[in-house]
């Protein structure tokens, strides 16, 4: 499978984006064409050599030809799109992209998200940079984006709404739950349309995957930065059997909690997704017992989950961060039983050959209904395992 990775050493913007792509082996003439049958006019695009620090990438240019940016909702955009001549999934996915831009767009202009118009990414380049990068990415045949860590800046811009913060509101609100840093640079280094691209495409922030690197590409930003060069970093290539994916840790350590509050605590957490949850033994300050909650989730959840954490214990405080975990593939399969078809677990082990494991809620439903110990199905379940590996 064909993946890639963001390098985000200076940020990211949709211009940038598209460089990389453009820079990784992307025809400009066929992306040129295919962009023109959006009924889009008055703008040319091209595309510049240019080098940050002495090295060399491609810079992608949308200029106007006929002066200011006409401001647009959802509705217009979503027609623009939908007559291009281009593939069902990348209207759709670009659409997808508009549509989380709005949502915080509304959130925080206080509007509904189809009466949010666009100032300066309903313009004709950042419809361009969206459209043009999901083009540019199912021409690769690119499956699965992963991006590192973002650098934020710092300072103030111009918007339609005069002199705003950077990061941008939207941009904060579009990276809530990714991880992020300050670059210490007082320029933007994420834009509200790089940060909906790379959040909208992204299934894991950190350090880069296993991977055969194929293709790599440079997009040039369109400034010098004092300290790094202004560059978007893509590496394209085939995934390797190892497969990772970032997960936020939270821990806390309380020694006021019931038995019968710990546990419903737990309830609570694997309700709203919790990866996993486990309590510790330690001892405390002044010498008192007490107990270590330790959850791990998606980065996107987060905040949800410390929110329960701190109601349900009472704790003052969560720890957090950011890891890397190896997974097995795993999928569920269907298997015949002396029961009838149940589901089982198949994981794919570092050898290739699958592994049945058995759904603790499945063997006790069969276990109950059936009358018999829970051990008997998952021993049936376990023994499969052991008869593929017989030889023939």
């Amino acid at each position: 499978m064909t993946i890639a990775y963001l390098d985000c050493f200076s940020g990211i913007s949709g211009d940038m984006f598209l460089g990389s792509l453009l820079d990784a082996g992307v025809p400009f003439d066929e992306l040129k064409e295919r962009l023109g049958t959006l009924p889009l006019h008055g703008y040319r695009i091209d595309i510049k050599r240019e080098a940050r620090s002495q090295i060399f990438g491609s810079r992608f240019l949308v200029t106007m030809e006929g002066g200011g940016h006409e401001h647009r909702g959802l509705k217009a955009i979503r027609e623009i799109i939908a007559r291009g001549d281009l593939s069902e999934s990348v209207k759709e996915k670009s659409m997808l992209i508009f549509e989380s831009l709005a949502r915080v767009e509304g959130k925080i202009h206080n509007q509904q998200p189809e009466d949010v118009l666009f100032h300066e990414v309903g313009a004709v380049d950042s419809i361009i940079d969206i459209v043009g990068t999901m083009y540019a990415l199912e021409y690769l045949d690119v499956k699965t984006v992963f991006a590192s860590h973002l650098p934020l800046g710092s300072g103030f811009t111009g918007s339609a709404h005069g002199k705003i913060p950077v990061p941008a509101p939207a941009t904060v609100a579009l990276l809530k739950g990714v991880p992020l840093f300050d670059s210490g640079v007082p320029h933007e280094m994420v834009t509200p349309t790089g940060a909906a691209l790379v959040k909208g495409l992204t299934c894991s922030f950190g350090p880069m995957p296993p991977m055969v690197v194929q293709k790599i590409g440079y997009g040039v930003g369109s400034r010098d930065l004092p300290d790094r060069p202004n560059l978007l970093r893509i590496l394209i290539g085939q995934q390797s059997t190892e497969s990772l994916d970032t997960v936020v840790v939270l821990e806390t350590n309380v020694d006021d909690g019931t038995p019968e509050g710990l546990g419903y605590l737990m309830d609570r957490l694997f309700d709203a997704g919790a990866l996993d949850v486990v309590f510790l033994p330690v001892q405390m300050k002044k010498n008192r017992p007490g107990v270590q909650i330790q959850v791990i989730g998606r980065p996107d959840q987060r905040d949800r989950l410390v929110e329960i954490m701190i109601r349900e214990s009472a704790t003052l405080g969560v720890r957090f961060r950011y890891s890397q975990r190896r997974v097995l593939p795993r999928s569920l399969v269907e298997v015949d039983s002396p029961w009838g078809k149940i589901k089982v677990k198949e994981v794919l082990i570092e050898e290739g050959s699958p592994l049945l494991v058995p759904e603790y809620e499945v063997c006790r439903e069969i276990a109950a209904r059936n009358d018999i110990p829970l051990r008997e199905v998952y021993g049936w379940i376990t023994s499969l395992n052991v008869e593929a590996s017989q030889p023939a």
